[in-house]
């Protein structure tokens, strides 16, 4: 069984419903809850009211690609992973697949089983400290997040103080208001929360 958090919600999604479905059977066998869908469209339109930790997408698939998906969920989710799956692998597209659409990962089919489960226990797991970070910084003013991000970056109070043209004493309370908000109480802390946020 894929080492996986209870219950991590995965969304198959391939216009060849045999396959589709096969995945998410295999999926539910390993303890996800799995959901097949044939169309893009559909599976962004259950997304928006039961979003998902992963999405396991085939690339060609009539008039919205993976890639066209991977960008409108974007739009919509900064937390779900997204995992390519494609009969016609190549180079260029692996290479867009992970530095262009934010993909986890690329595979082939026929589907290697271990790897799809591989892919998606990491992709669940991703997911779940995305959003974490996120809910942690939601309540962060605009200010508070540009301090954070240097503080994140290892810097002292007094160099974020003169990189933002603050004193330090105005540092030092963003710094305790972040705190409060976060629950991350030292540096390393605070790198690991942006690392979650901005991590691709």
């Amino acid at each position: 069984m894929a080492d996986a958090k209870p219950c991590a919600v995965v969304h198959v999604v391939d216009d060849d419903s045999d396959l589709s479905e096969a995945v998410a059977r295999l999926l539910v066998r390993n303890g996800y809850d799995a959901r097949a869908f044939i169309s893009p469209v559909a599976m962004l339109a259950h997304h928006a009211d039961a979003p998902a930790h992963c999405i396991v997408t085939d690339v060609m698939m009539g008039d919205t690609d993976g890639f066209a998906l991977a960008q409108q969920l974007r739009t919509r989710d900064q937390a779900a992973a997204i995992i390519f799956m494609t009969a016609w692998p190549t180079t260029a597209n692996a290479v867009d697949a992970i530095r262009h659409y934010g993909g986890l990962d690329y595979l082939e089919k026929p589907i290697d089983e271990d790897r799809l489960l591989a892919a998606v226990a990491e992709g669940a797991a991703w997911s779940e400290r995305r959003r974490m970070a996120l809910a942690r910084i939601a309540s962060l003013t605009p200010r508070e997040r540009e301090v954070l991000t240097h503080l994140a970056q290892g810097m002292s109070n007094k160099m974020v103080a003169a990189q933002l043209g603050l004193s330090p004493k105005t540092i030092e309370d963003h710094r305790a208001s972040i705190v409060a908000k976060t629950s991350m109480t030292n540096t390393a802390g605070l790198i690991a929360l942006m690392r979650d946020v901005v991590e691709e």
